[in-house]
């Protein structure tokens, strides 16, 4: 069955439908034999590429942290103003996690923490850098960066889960207004963080 494929394009396929998998059911929906299933492939060909469960998660979880990057990243390229920039990174984080059902609650899956999962935690910490780089801009201290960055992250992510959840849906929020709300909240958050910082 696995024929289907040549070297390295399995692993690719693989990580591709446990990525559609989970924006479909959440991590809680994720299992090696499902994506198998999907894949049309043997049950056990997963584990040619992916020795256990933990090391296909953390194949997603690193396309997950790497997409992030990136989408943080477009948002704010070519904004000037510092906390419209950052603002708009918070609002790329929200509408991926609406798309893929995916963000730090992938990234930091049980059991992915093991130093083995190097590429996860360099694409991690790409993500992290970016935003908080952006956090610098708008902060005197690096302690308030660390601070903000951590309440646009839960923010961000709580609009996405509340769209998904359905709470937001019940309201009749479609998405694109879900993401303007979360990048209005993180203005004000912003807002807060400068006047607490000027006083």
């Amino acid at each position: 069955m696995g024929d289907r494929y040549h070297r390295g394009e399995l692993r690719d396929e693989l990580v591709r439908v446990a990525l559609d998998l989970i924006a479909e059911q959440g991590v809680a929906g994720f299992s090696v034999a499902e994506v198998a299933r999907r894949a049309r492939v043997s049950p056990g060909a997963p584990y040619r590429h992916f020795p256990e469960r933990e090391s296909l998660l953390a194949a997603v979880a690193t396309a997950v942290a790497s997409r992030l990057a990136d989408r943080v990243a477009a948002a704010a390229d070519g904004i000037a103003d510092p906390a419209e920039a950052l603002s708009a990174a918070a609002g790329a984080y929200t509408e991926y996690v609406i798309e893929r059902r995916a963000g730090m609650n992938v990234i930091y899956a049980d059991g992915l923490q093991g130093g083995e999962y190097i590429e996860l935690h360099e694409q991690t910490r790409r993500l992290t850098d970016r935003f908080l780089m952006l956090c610098f801009a708008v902060s005197d201290r690096p302690e308030n960066a660390l601070e903000l960055m951590e309440q646009l992250f839960t923010q961000a992510h709580g609009y996405g889960m509340f769209w998904l959840d359905g709470v937001f849906t019940k309201h009749g929020y479609a998405p694109e207004l879900v993401v303007r709300k979360s990048v209005a909240a993180a203005r004000l958050v912003i807002e807060g963080h400068r006047h607490s910082e000027n006083h």
